[in-house]
């Protein structure tokens, strides 16, 4: 059974030199292999590992609630050294943390060097009882899982085996308390998946919060997540709740993790660890009660590698990691997926994926679906209101796959194919915002209100994705 009690927290980087745990691998390269495998659904738990003496690189998971360490023979993990007392200090565990509490031990316990009587516990810190060093690692397990034999979960459907799988996972953890991180391309469906795991939890009856990290200029994101008093900054007129205050008694799901920026990690991270906050221009700490449900489209322990994301962030996230497969991996759920959405439009003659052309069935079927299942549902649209014409007639070149490049307006953007997909995205994406906002100035003759208001975006954004790209206004 699948047990989402163990909640594992964070890594965190560590002056070693004085500390006899420098001399054992960093957890981090051990868990490598694991988490390099992102098609497999993989949950993190905790261990306590002796990093000095004769028994260095012993290990003790924490699988009960309670584990107790001392000299007793009663303990569940017994040291037998003169300066351990009998109960030395016990580890307690709930669905958000693990807690270090001192027995009143004669010699204290201490944590990364300072004296506690109790603390939260990161993976990555060192906890000592006399001579023993312990080190608390996060453990990686690949979940091994029966698939669900209904093809949906709540409003999510899918027959795919690997869809099933995703569902048996869903309807273990969504009852409990457990942080989940999302991953997948663009429109798997991660919002839809996190909005299904809030209807089935305990916190069905409490709000369900969105908060994109991508949709906000990012010098707003710290005041739309904590909120902000009057007066904080240019601007706050009035005082303002943040998507956490929001969230309280419910779900909070934060969309497009990775385009968080370094210097307000550290602040989510905290408010995740400590649950409490402080709004922008408030030293006054606020407690709130929310679940976290994350989700990036890029993989985060590859930006953890490339250092654009605090791994301790990503470790205190990754309590249960759900890949989401890209449609072109599951093209035997397309036929269930075009009968959702022909039922949705509730247009006349399109009941269902039985009665379209076979040629049009065959072409849904063959297509790779970059834009995934937005792109389905768009297709489905179109093949509705079209009332009966060639619904491809529109967009020849995206359903038959005869261009290598987008085209727009006569010219053309051309990705680099011999890049890796992540660099050739990010500079096809960069040619694509230069080339909008040089337009844009152009026809705005460079007027930064007006070109805000036609582009639909933030000025201070704007701004921001000017000086990216180097280019000057009049303002």
């Amino acid at each position: 059974m699948l047990d989402t009690r163990g909640v594992a927290y964070t890594l965190r980087a560590m002056d070693d030199s004085k500390d006899p745990a420098s001399e054992v691998e960093h957890p981090r390269s051990r868990q490598t292999a694991i988490l390099n495998d992102r098609s497999q659904i993989q949950l993190q738990r905790c261990k306590l590992v002796h990093v000095s003496g004769a028994r260095a690189g012993k290990e003790h998971e924490l699988s009960r609630r309670r584990v107790t360490v001392g000299a007793s023979e009663e303990c569940d993990i017994m040291i037998a050294d003169p300066p351990v007392s009998g109960e030395h200090f016990v580890i307690v565990r709930d669905e958000q943390s693990y807690l270090l509490q001192d027995l009143g031990s004669t010699n204290g316990t201490f944590l990364d060097n300072s004296r506690i009587k109790e603390a939260y516990l990161r993976p990555g810190v060192v906890v000592r009882a006399g001579d023993a060093f312990f080190r608390f690692e996060p453990v990686y397990e690949r979940i091994e899982l029966v698939p669900a034999e209904t093809p949906e979960f709540g409003d999510l459907l899918g027959t795919s085996y690997r869809m099933r799988e995703i569902f048996t996972v869903l309807g273990k953890v969504a009852p409990t308390e457990a942080t989940i991180l999302l991953q997948g391309e663009t429109g798997t469906g991660k919002g839809a998946v996190a909005r299904a795991i809030h209807k089935q939890s305990k916190r069905s009856d409490g709000p369900f919060v969105v908060f994109d990290c991508g949709a906000v200029a990012p010098n707003l994101v710290e005041s739309e997540l904590f909120g902000h008093e009057r007066g904080a900054f240019t601007g706050a007129v009035q005082q303002r709740r943040g998507a956490f205050e929001q969230a309280h008694g419910g779900t909070l799901f934060i969309d497009e993790l990775a385009e968080l920026t370094l210097e307000l990690q550290p602040k989510l991270l905290r408010a995740l660890e400590e649950r409490e906050f402080s709004r922008v221009g408030s030293h006054k700490p606020l407690r709130v009660d929310c679940r976290i449900i994350a989700a990036s489209q890029r993989d985060l322990w590859d930006e953890v590698a490339a250092g654009r994301f605090r791994e301790d962030l990503y470790f205190r996230l990754a309590v249960v990691t759900v890949p989401l497969p890209a449609l072109r991996e599951r093209q035997e759920d397309i036929p269930m997926l075009v009968d959702r959405f022909l039922a949705e439009l509730d247009k006349d003659g399109y009941e269902n994926f039985e009665v379209l052309d076979p040629e049009l069935q065959q072409k849904l079927l063959a297509y790779e679906w970059p834009g995934n299942l937005r792109e389905l549902r768009n297709t489905a649209e179109r093949i509705a209101l079209m009332e009966g014409a060639d619904p491809f007639v529109r967009r020849p070149r995206s359903l038959e796959r005869e261009a290598d490049a987008k085209t727009l307006n006569g010219d053309t953007l051309a990705a680099d194919y011999s890049l890796r997909f992540k660099d050739a995205k990010e500079q096809l994406v960069g040619a694509f915002e230069r080339e909008y906002l040089t337009r844009l100035l152009s026809r705005t003759g460079s007027n930064i209100a007006k070109a805000a208001r036609e582009a639909g975006i933030d000025r201070k954004y704007l701004y921001t994705l000017l000086a990216k790209h180097d280019l000057t206004s009049n303002d």
